[in-house]
């Protein structure tokens, strides 16, 4: 894995970061912990509220800063344990798992508006899936995700381009971590 290993491409009018992780464990305990809330809970940035069905309304809810708004998405697809797809506000997250002989291929895409927050969520994707390789691998992380971050972001913003940089963090996120 490289410091700033996510790809991003223009998908119509959107744009599209495209990241791969070959995981060390079979596909169901992967989906676990994709969709479970207490699994999701060590990687993925908000608490995820709603049912795990196509069509169902979400609600995500800020972990770390509980006076962050919250905001909806819905289930796209719900595919046990192939694909996941939902909104997350604008966004649209999509996760494929794909059986291979060690265990499984995680293909996962965020695809958005703006391009001027690539960086930065390329960097936040990018911590994330580090923090799901830890959880499932059992292991403690060896830094603060926020600070990890910061590293990683001045990585994805060497690498994508000052146009996809012109967003940073949110002020509120930024309150919370100095």
């Amino acid at each position: 894995m490289t410091t700033a290993d996510g790809q991003l491409d223009r998908v119509g009018e959107r744009w599209q970061l495209r990241f791969e992780r070959t995981l060390a464990h079979p596909p169901d305990k992967v989906w676990r912990a994709l969709t479970e809330p207490e699994h999701q809970a060590a990687w993925f940035p908000d608490a995820m509220e709603g049912e795990r069905v196509v069509g169902a309304t979400l609600r995500f809810v800020s972990r770390e800063m509980p006076d962050y708004p919250a905001f909806h998405g819905e289930i796209l697809v719900f595919d046990p344990p192939n694909t996941l797809e939902f909104t997350w506000g604008e966004d649209t997250l999509r996760f494929e798992l794909e059986p291979t002989p060690g265990g499984t291929l995680l293909r996962f895409l965020d695809t958005f508006y703006e391009l001027g927050k690539a960086a930065r969520d390329g960097a936040g994707w990018h911590v994330c899936l580090e923090q799901l390789v830890h959880s499932l691998d059992g292991e403690e992380l060896p830094w603060k995700p926020e600070e990890h971050w910061q590293e990683v972001n001045a990585a994805y913003t060497e690498h994508l381009g000052p146009e996809a940089s012109t967003l940073g963090p949110p002020q509120e996120w930024i309150d919370t971590h100095s």
